[in-house]
């Protein structure tokens, strides 16, 4: 059989680092082909390549049997080949319809809105993609934005699609629905490729798997051959465990060390983002705030370390007020925070990864006495805490931008723990890892509860909230919504309540 895409022999070097060595991907018509690995492993590189972003400095691409030579993604778009990314390129001023045709070679100056809408109607209902061509942008949810990516590279021709972390801003019902859409692509002879990190839905929706390792092809297997078990293996080259986690020692619901009461707070652009909130948090307890983003979670999670000042409603750390906006009283009130962005939030990417750990505590005496920083101290406490977290770095004075994402996160997790919290928020604390550093993260995780720290655990991954939570609170629209137990947890229900359908309705 004649594949829709072929490489052989990938290699790209960059500086210092070779991202693909000798890769091998073969993709057949009418499938969907799962790409997987961890990060650094090669992934996005090699899409790179295929999309026309990079040039290969070894090996071949093929499309359809056709040695190719891209040397732009318009290239590539010519061939076939689109591209959905991870993080969307809309204008979010213009409609569906504009959004479609931007860019367009042969675009009319004077844009036939008529003839546009028909067509992405047509694309949409011959695909499930419900989307209105006449709505802007800023007006559709997360999950209509990514279908208008999918519509744009249908309305261009493309036969053969890359999918880059496609579920990552859908909740499990939406990416039923996306699978469903891949699965009418294929069925008309397209082509899918679908890079996950998520291995249940690789395992749901993929007819082959192509996993790299260290820039370099491990295998591909057939999806109906393997298991979520196996794939982890070869991603990490050790056996990785799959389970609800069992701690030592459980939560202590009794000692209450977070509390919100009725709290409201606005967003960015004085909008409501959080609208009376109440909650608690127990001494060891790990509480998970299920949504899809864009819901609050965000400036739920700064109000709390103080990052974000609350219009009304009052939060206490073990049993005292703080007062709200105020970054500093948070810390000293012992309120540690892993933001979703690690790298512009959490760190100061351009930093050393000794200045970033000494953060926190670079008043104190030890660290700068006389008000003088003592580089000796602040270089021993990092180098103790990079051995105490095993953060692959060349040395501690190497800035944290230039560390893989698993390092960088556990750069985050080494200071704020070390800080001895009694609260831990932690936003999206595995988003974009591979399954390794996810493994590592969630142990770290549990470690923390274990010692008696309470942990609002945010995320938008359910099955990382159902794996390490003791408690479910769902947040809709700035509003907690429902909350549950999460031994036993219907999941089900939890993804139509995070979509917005209320509880009675899903029991």
């Amino acid at each position: 059989m004649q594949s829709a895409v072929r490489m052989t022999g990938i290699v790209k070097r960059f500086p210092g680092v070779v991202a693909n060595d000798g890769v091998e991907l073969d993709v057949r018509p009418g499938e969907v082909h799962a790409l997987l690995g961890e990060n650094g492993a090669g992934k996005s590189t090699l899409s790179n390549i295929l999309t026309g972003l990079y040039r290969p400095d070894e090996g071949k691409v093929e499309v359809n049997g056709q040695v190719v030579n891209f040397a732009s993604p318009k290239d590539a778009l010519h061939a076939g080949i689109g591209m959905v990314h991870q993080h969307f390129r809309l204008v979010e001023t213009f409609t569906v319809a504009e959004n479609v045709v931007l860019g367009e070679d042969d675009a009319p100056f004077l844009m036939n809105q008529q003839a546009v809408a028909a067509r992405v109607k047509e694309i949409s209902d011959r695909y499930g993609l419900a989307v209105d061509p006449s709505a802007r942008i800023w007006q559709l949810s997360v999950g209509e934005q990514q279908r208008v990516e999918i519509i744009k590279t249908l309305y261009r021709g493309a036969r053969i699609l890359i999918l880059d972390e496609p579920t990552a801003v859908l909740t499990p019902n939406e990416a039923d629905v996306l699978f469903a859409t891949l699965r009418a692509m294929v069925a008309e002879g397209r082509t899918v490729i679908f890079i996950s990190h998520k291995l249940d839905e690789v395992m749901k929706v993929s007819d082959r798997v192509t996993v790299l390792r260290g820039g370099r092809t491990v295998g591909t297997v057939d999806t109906a051959n393997t298991s979520t078990r196996e794939l982890a293996s070869l991603m990490v080259g050790r056996s990785v465990e799959f389970s609800r986690v069992t701690r030592v020692n459980r939560a202590d619901n009794s000692t209450t060390v977070l509390e919100l009461t009725d709290v409201t707070a606005n967003d960015d652009r004085g909008r409501v983002a959080v609208q009376s909130v109440s909650l608690t948090v127990g001494r060891g307890e790990i509480v998970g705030v299920a949504g899809v983003a864009g819901n609050g979670q965000r400036e739920l999670a700064e109000v709390i370390a103080g990052m974000r000042g609350c219009s009304s409603g009052t939060i206490s750390v073990a049993g005292r007020t703080v007062q709200s906006g105020r970054a500093r009283v948070a810390i000293d009130s012992g309120v540690a925070h892993i933001p979703e962005d690690r790298l512009h939030t959490g760190l100061a990417s351009s930093h050393s990864v000794e200045d970033n750990m000494a953060l926190k505590n670079y008043r104190s005496r030890e660290m700068s006495p006389f008000r003088m920083l003592r580089r000796k101290a602040i270089r021993e406490q990092a180098t103790g805490l990079v051995d105490r977290y095993d953060v692959k770095t060349p040395n501690t004075s190497t800035p944290v931008r230039l560390l893989s994402g698993g390092n960088v996160q556990k750069v985050l997790l080494a200071r704020e723990f070390s800080a001895m919290p009694k609260v831990l928020v932690a936003a999206s604390p595995t988003r974009g890892l591979d399954v390794g550093a996810i493994e590592t993260v969630r142990d770290r995780l549990v470690e923390a509860a274990e010692g008696g720290v309470g942990i609002l655990l945010i995320s938008e991954d359910l099955d990382e909230i159902m794996s390490l939570a003791d408690r479910i609170l769902v947040i809709y629209e700035g509003r907690i919504v429902d909350d549950l137990s999460a031994v036993g947890a219907d999941r089900q229900r939890i993804g139509l309540t995070m979509g917005g359908v209320a509880q009675e309705t899903v029991r």
